[in-house]
């Protein structure tokens, strides 16, 4: 199908355009969130194109090879508009972008050695668009971003060129994606999006839009800052939240009170909502989100003291994490020093193969500064490198060769094991960040136990 120039501003040409499937769709970044951002508008019938910059996933894509595996539904449709050449990808943004009337931008804003946010891949493709835009596109930013930044920097660099004008012949807006990666399809075609456009207009179109896409529930937000604020503080809000729990739990080790006994018990609350302690906070989104807020508060001269706290929390878990396996150490009279660990499981969260910003990272630094020997073994890295770590293909052939197990990550094949087969290791000194082993069962087997928040002293 060839290209069809339609205005982005007219309803009801968006409209028909849908009808028809003639809108074409170029989706610029096609990562964990933006490949099945595209699956989806691919899905709807809309031709779609992907643009990315690592070349070895585009020719993966184009080879008809599913690239993740770890998100449950979206190979058969993958494997569908494959075939229905209803989607592709390209590294050329000028061929994407050149033939398409609606530009979803999905691409990462991770942060800098200084925990500044870089937007340096925002940037670098708004002055492509710069270039490559067709009159009366609509532009639509689903990375998540600090307040201000599309009123304040992207449109400017967008209209560098004096050729497009916004809200005359270029319209931008934001969606911003709302997905937890493992369970994006579920989340896509279940939870409620914000939408906020360059006027009231243009977000009553991206709401058009999604709607034929997604079909859920569409909050529209008076402009794009106000949108980008609501996603940023759910997330924080986690933050917080996980690191009140955090801090609370290394206050009940010592007093003997199981962390996890309380939370069950809270969470009968009506209003309570609950949130569990952990080695650390990793993933691309909630670390990340809440320096986004504080380079804004610093950018206008406010303070978020709370959020700075929570962070600080949050980042000094890996270190306790390690000072529970020395104090089972110094139970069994043991030294660090050569001794072999295996950390079970470096994926940020349960079930999905992603370490962006996992403590498991530094957890294994801490370690290996103290001279130990590390392991690891987790489900979704088999036989892989992963922090200068070639990783164990079998639990079983590994857990007799180790002197202690740290459980970091709560993948389900983790919940399933039998509690004897840490018996099994040469010191039988077992740390649990994730509230998985029952403590006095870990006892009746003779283990030396530390549980994260769990209750010992």
């Amino acid at each position: 199908m060839s290209y069809s120039n339609i205005s982005m501003q007219n309803l009801e040409e968006v409209k028909k355009s849908l009808d028809s499937k003639n809108l074409r769709v170029c989706v610029v970044g096609i990562g964990r969130i933006g490949l099945p951002t595209a699956l989806s508008f691919a899905k709807s019938g809309l031709t779609t194109i992907g643009v990315d910059i690592n070349e070895s996933l585009v020719e993966m894509i184009n080879s008809d090879n599913f690239p993740l595996k770890d998100e449950p539904g979206y190979e058969e449709i993958f494997h569908t508009v494959i075939s229905e050449k209803k989607f592709s990808a390209t590294t050329n943004i000028e061929e994407g972008v050149s033939n398409s009337n609606l530009i979803l931008l999905s691409l990462p804003t991770p942060m800098d050695e200084n925990n500044i946010p870089d937007y340096s891949a925002l940037k670098s493709v708004a002055s492509q668009l710069s270039q490559f835009l067709k009159p009366n596109s609509l532009v639509i930013v689903e990375s998540t971003i600090e307040p201000g930044f599309i009123e304040d920097e992207m449109i400017s660099m967008i209209t560098n060129n004096e050729k497009l004008i916004v809200e005359n012949n270029f319209f931008i807006g934001v969606c911003p994606e709302n997905a937890n990666p493992g369970e994006i399809l579920h989340d896509f075609t279940n939870l409620p999006r914000l939408v906020g456009g360059i006027n009231e207009n243009i977000s009553k179109i991206i709401k058009l839009i999604y709607n034929f896409v997604f079909g859920v529930e569409l909050i529209e937000m008076p402009d794009c800052k106000t949108a980008n604020a609501v996603k940023l503080t759910t997330n924080v809000f986690r933050d917080i939240n996980i690191a009140f729990i955090s801090e609370l739990s290394l206050m009940f080790e010592k007093l003997g009170i199981d962390t996890m006994k309380v939370l069950e018990a809270a969470k009968k609350k009506y209003n309570f909502q609950i949130h569990y302690p952990g080695a650390g906070v990793g993933g691309p989104c909630l670390p990340i989100n809440s320096y986004q807020f504080l380079n804004t508060a610093k950018r206008i001269g406010s303070e978020l003291n709370i959020i700075e706290s929570s962070r600080k929390i949050n980042e000094k878990m890996p270190e306790h994490v390690v000072q529970l396996l020395l104090d089972g150490f110094k139970e069994n009279d043991k030294p660090i020093k050569d001794s072999h660990i295996l950390l079970l499981g470096v994926s940020y969260k349960p079930n999905v193969k992603d370490i962006q910003l996992t403590p498991a990272e530094h957890i294994i630094k801490k370690l290996q500064d103290l001279g130990a020997i590390v392991h690891i073994y987790d489900p979704y890295f088999i036989s892989q490198n992963i922090f200068d770590i070639h990783t164990e293909k079998n639990l079983n052939e590994i857990i007799s060769n180790v002197d202690s197990t740290i459980i970091v990550t709560a993948h389900d094949e983790f919940k399933k094991l039998e509690i004897s087969l840490f018996k099994q290791m040469k010191t039988p000194v077992l740390v649990d960040t994730r509230g998985i082993i029952d403590p006095e069962i870990a006892k009746q087997n003779q283990l030396i136990f530390r549980g994260l928040g769990r209750g010992h002293s």
